[in-house]
């Protein structure tokens, strides 16, 4: 994308960073993440929409309704079963296109008196998919309300919030156990003073465990570690709003499960890997989301806590074979193909495969049900 006054936005980004880092000094991973994404005028998810084949990446609603359809059915049942409290919010955190919402709120007619109960309300911050949104939603026959930040959804009903790789984009910060101590991986410049560069800045024991929840010491030199304050803070005040007002949340992604050490850092533009810093603004950025730490803040607000399982087999206890072949008996020959490629797909078992890399976590109120599709 070329910005007004020529150049790409990712060099004037660039550019405006290095001014930044000449005059301020070198920026955390989290602060550079921040601004590579969310820059009020060259961040990736403010000036672009990246999603599908066209864009730089395909999520799961993308590649078939029944994705968005399941998820909107785990809804309405969590709902009835809870006792079908007559006012609920319909949460949506980084909704993308709409193609989630739109899928689950359809689905969700078959049960009419969830979908009177419920507003819809989705968390984004980009204008661009604000009208996506606002497209694939107009007729929904709901209330729909957009909201900049969580802190900013209702704390007065229960909620019901999907976040389907959402957190995988919020800012990580990273640190390297070195020779003489831990120190923080941050961004500085290179040589020639303006080309973006890793480099690392010390930082003590205590700030580490701190961030990462666990102690650290035993790590040997040369680990890299990743903390994601944004992500616990956002879990965090789920947790609260759903504790004090019931309700729940399916939070898809990937990641890992434990304490875990690693660069996952990654870029992707136009569907391939690049190099993160050189392109920012104009690559999508994510790191592998640490369910284990997601996990602890909701059992630390008293939050019934199940998973997380593999997509796969939660998609799979949900009825997505018997989804699949209901679709099939009003589709010709090659859309027949087209919706077995698209369930092999979001299922594949593979340690690459969707059905098997990305995984789930409920959490829910501690005296509700518990989450269907979820091991007990």
């Amino acid at each position: 994308m070329t910005g007004a006054g020529g150049g790409t936005d990712g060099a004037r980004l660039r550019h405006a960073l290095a001014r930044r880092i000449r005059q301020t000094g070198p920026l955390t991973v989290a602060e550079y993440m921040q601004e590579a994404l969310q820059h009020p005028r060259y961040g990736y998810y403010r000036c672009r929409d990246p999603f599908g084949r066209g864009g730089d990446f395909v999520t799961a609603p993308e590649i078939s309704q029944m994705f968005g359809e399941l998820l909107g059915l785990w809804a309405a049942d969590w709902w009835a079963r809870a006792g079908r409290p007559p006012g609920i919010a319909l949460v949506e955190l980084g909704p993308g296109r709409g193609t989630l919402m739109a899928d689950a709120l359809r689905a969700a007619r078959v049960l009419p008196a969830f979908h009177q109960a419920v507003s819809v309300h989705l968390v984004e911050s980009s204008p661009r998919l604000r009208d996506r949104q606002r497209a694939a939603l107009a007729g929904a026959g709901v209330p729909l309300t957009w909201h900049d930040t969580v802190a900013e959804l209702p704390v007065d009903r229960p909620l019901i919030v999907f976040a389907n790789e959402f957190f995988d984009a919020l800012p990580i910060r990273q640190f390297v156990r070195t020779d003489t101590g831990w120190a923080e991986r941050v961004v500085a410049l290179g040589a020639d003073g303006e080309t973006l560069a890793f480099g690392l800045s010390p930082v003590g024991t205590v700030a580490v465990a701190g961030l990462r929840g666990q102690d650290e010491t035993a790590l040997p030199a040369g680990s890299l570690v990743e903390a994601c304050p944004a992500g616990t803070a956002i879990m965090d005040m789920l947790a609260a709003r759903i504790a004090a007002a019931g309700g729940g949340a399916l939070i898809i992604d990937y990641g890992h499960v434990g304490p875990a050490a690693g660069d996952t850092l990654q870029a992707v533009a136009g569907h391939r890997p690049v190099d993160p810093l050189a392109r920012p603004g104009e690559a999508d950025l994510t790191a592998h989301v640490d369910f284990t730490a997601l996990g602890r803040v909701a059992r630390d607000r008293g939050l019934r806590v199940q998973g997380p399982v593999e997509q796969g087999p939660f998609l799979s206890a949900l009825g997505l074979q018997t989804r699949t072949e209901r679709l099939k008996t009003r589709a010709d020959a090659v859309q027949q193909r087209d919706i077995d490629a698209a369930a092999a797909r979001l299922t594949d078992p593979r340690p690459t495969g969707m059905g098997c890399l990305f995984k789930v976590l409920a959490v829910t109120e501690a005296g509700g049900p518990a989450a269907a599709g979820m091991p007990a």
